[in-house]
């Protein structure tokens, strides 16, 4: 297992010392954009850590959402790419088919990208009906790192947002990660 941490504009600065990888949220609906993303991208390339971004999923406009996130995320080469699929500040959510159209539409846009999927462990048991993760699941569930309390297989697992969400990635090595981020 590796180490990483994903952050958003509430961190203007993080420790990446022995961390693999770090996930920065890029986008949410179509109106925002994280204003530290470069920022944060570019502290965590310095360090040596295979990036990612995110969008937080809102309900609607799913074709119009996953062209803002590819537009304004700050990915390069074959930086991660996930959907994050949660309850919104309205208390709505986007469907199951929405979070499946969202990720194959990424997947279209930015195809020699890995997609996935970030959901919390209610969401994946009690709202996914189609198990759909695009290239792989990253699962929070705040319990013993490394171990989500789900029975599908998962490449991040979220453990833990106290005092930073820290996650761990099922990956030999940090040179793993970057080999399957790759999609060769």
């Amino acid at each position: 297992m590796i180490r990483g941490i994903d952050v958003s504009a509430y961190q203007s600065s993080f420790d990446t010392d022995g961390l693999s990888f770090v996930i920065v949220k890029a986008t949410e609906g179509r109106s925002y954009i994280n204003p530290r993303q470069t920022a944060q991208a570019k502290q965590a390339r310095d360090a040596g850590c295979v990036v990612g971004f995110y969008h937080f999923l809102w309900p609607g406009n799913i074709k119009a959402q996953a062209a803002y996130f590819v537009e304004k995320c700050a990915s390069q080469g074959s930086d991660l790419l996930a959907a994050d699929w949660e309850w919104t500040g309205d208390n709505t959510r986007a469907s199951n088919a929405e979070k499946d159209a969202f990720i194959k539409e990424v997947k279209r846009l930015r195809p020699t990208h890995r997609v996935l999927l970030y959901c919390n462990r209610d969401f994946w048991l009690n709202h996914d009906d189609t198990s759909y993760a695009g290239d792989g699941l990253w699962i929070a569930d705040y319990t013993s790192a490394g171990r989500p309390r789900i029975k599908a297989d998962w490449k991040i697992h979220q453990y833990t947002d106290d005092p930073i969400d820290k996650n761990l990635g099922d990956f030999s090595s940090e040179a793993a990660l970057r080999s399957w981020a790759r999609k060769a």
